[in-house]
């Protein structure tokens, strides 16, 4: 898989989530919490501190990225996270389909919850 950051997007993202002192990877996450069930979910980014086991490293142009190994089959092959600039939020979109006009992003390295 490969996950490609528009400069835009690579830039909100160095600004808010890392900084020399505050390393890690971003996490394309299929997050099905409080969605229902496992095939109600939404894209969302997670900003983690390392890969969990069964978790597969994407490809990136912009930070070490992962993908859960279980949630690879909700996207294609190749996704661009792009920033929408009046909104400030992040979209996953691909060459077909806009996953997610207003991704989440969730700093997973300062949470106690392991998922």
């Amino acid at each position: 898989m490969h996950i490609h950051f528009t400069d835009e997007a690579a830039d909100f993202i160095r600004e808010r989530y890392f900084s020399a002192n505050n390393r890690g990877s971003v996490k394309l996450v299929y997050d099905t919490d409080g969605c229902g069930c496992a095939v109600n979910g939404i894209a969302a980014l997670w900003i983690v501190g390392e890969p969990d086991d069964g978790d597969s490293r994407a490809d990136s142009n912009a930070f070490p990225a992962y993908v859960d190994s279980r949630h690879e089959l909700f996207f294609e092959e190749r996704v661009v996270v792009d920033l929408q600039p009046a909104k400030r939020v992040l979209m996953l979109k691909s060459d077909s389909q806009i996953y997610n006009p207003a991704m989440r992003v969730t700093d997973k390295r300062l949470s106690t919850d392991p998922a």
